[in-house]
């Protein structure tokens, strides 16, 4: 499933088409993605011009001006794509060709300036859901959600105190959302590489008795915000189905530090260590035993 890295690269695509500009057709080839979409989604699109495009964790928010905001997930292999018109958006150097079948094309928007969104998602566990403004608070796939890792509000502080007094592994607790919002699996295991902390460790040690950071929190936070961004600028990871909206591949998986490099030598300068692979919590964790503690 795509995380933030990936999901934030969509976001910057999407923003030229669709921020400024109305929607002025909107289709869903068929009733329902994950979910069945509203009855009267199109009624309350069309029309309506995006005033901003933003993201909420692994979560795409188009605010429209008519104060409602359309939620988009991507689900495991939903994508975006970009045309003017009817002719693709030029491919970059990290092009892959997608998948030709149209058939799953389930969305498109044509916006006034000419561009064309369409939203195509083979497995279908992407959806869309419009939201009135006074419902947004109380929307279950965004309430509890933890701070951005990449917000000024995200600091050790308030990344000891979420995990003060937890029992379980480090590993788990940055993969709760309610801990901090948009970390999957690649991007825990490379930030607490980049820590040289264990996903074994006790989440609790995060914290003193009294609550305060330790220095294994500061170097967290660092290492989260340091993967975190350069995973953006690389425009994400592209193992199975992420794809950018020109149609490029991400290329961060390229700068793996550890995950999926089981048996190769261990990246840290003067370590010779080498990288494990165990299952953790139903997933694959990638770390090095020797300079990960």
């Amino acid at each position: 499933m795509p995380e933030l890295p990936e999901v934030e690269t969509v976001r910057r695509g999407l923003e030229p088409a669709m921020a400024g500009a109305r929607i002025d057709g909107f289709e869903a080839r068929r009733a329902d993605l994950r979910f069945a979409l509203q009855p009267d989604l199109a009624k309350r699109l069309i029309g309506q011009t995006v005033i901003g495009l933003g993201r909420r964790a692994k979560y795409l928010l188009a605010e429209l001006s008519s104060g409602d905001v359309l939620l988009m997930h991507l689900g495991m292999s939903g994508s975006f794509r970009v045309l003017q018109g009817e002719a693709a958006a030029t491919p970059g150097a990290f092009h892959h060709p997608r998948n030709d079948d149209r058939a799953h094309d389930h969305v498109v928007f044509r916006m006034s300036n000419g561009a064309v969104v369409v939203f195509n998602d083979p497995r279908r566990f992407g959806y869309m859901k419009i939201l009135a403004p006074g419902e947004i608070a109380d929307e279950p796939f965004l309430k509890g959600l933890g701070p951005e890792p990449l917000g000024n509000s995200f600091d050790a502080a308030l990344l000891a105190s979420a995990c003060a007094g937890r029992k379980t592994s480090l590993k788990a607790a940055l993969l709760d959302q309610r801990v901090v919002a948009g970390l999957g699996n690649i991007y825990v295991c490379e930030a607490l590489f980049g820590a040289h902390l264990s996903p074994k460790r006790i989440a609790a040690t995060l914290a003193t008795r009294t609550g305060a950071p330790t220095e294994r929190a500061e170097r967290l936070v660092e290492a989260i915000r340091a993967v975190l961004n350069a995973a953006i600028k690389a425009g994400g990871s592209s193992l199975r189905d992420h794809r950018q909206t020109s149609g490029e591949l991400g290329y961060f998986q390229h700068s793996f530090a550890v995950y999926d490099r089981e048996g190769e030598p261990c990246r840290t300068p003067g370590c010779t260590g080498v990288v494990k692979r165990f299952v953790q919590n139903g997933r694959s964790t990638f770390w090095c035993p020797k300079c990960q503690k």
